[in-house]
């Protein structure tokens, strides 16, 4: 399979809180390939394998205040938000929590949302398309 790369939409809002985090479009990304799903988001990393993905969708109008910046931890369902705008994104859920937010991995994710340029593409990707 070849790996496709899925550069971040960035909103100049979101840019700007991203700067002190080292949030820019150099270092951010989401790969699907070679059987992985990889995100980088400046620091912070999240990898698992295809066959984690359980579910695929899209979603948005996110709050600014509950996105910007560092990725997100959501105290409801601890799931992971690498977002760099408000309107659209992908929201990916796995069978199994993977580690992201937090160096040690002690605090693992039930799911992931990517707020990617070509959503439709990464959807497509992970779905197997």
């Amino acid at each position: 399979m070849t790996t496709r790369r899925f550069a971040f939409a960035f909103d100049p809002r979101y840019r700007v809180a991203g700067l002190p985090f080292g949030v820019l479009p150099s270092t951010t990304w989401v790969e699907v390939g070679d059987g992985l799903l990889r995100a980088r988001f400046s620091w912070w990393r999240l990898e698992t394998t295809l066959d984690n993905v359980a579910h695929v969708e899209t979603t948005g109008d996110y709050a600014f205040v509950k996105t910007a910046g560092p990725p997100h931890l959501s105290f409801t369902d601890r799931g992971v938000t690498f977002a760099t705008n408000g309107e659209r994104g992908v929201c990916v859920a796995f069978h199994d929590p993977v580690p992201a937010i937090d160096p040690t991995g002690r605090i693992r994710h039930p799911g992931a949302t990517f707020t990617v340029a070509d959503v439709d593409g990464l959807v497509a990707a992970l779905r197997g398309g």
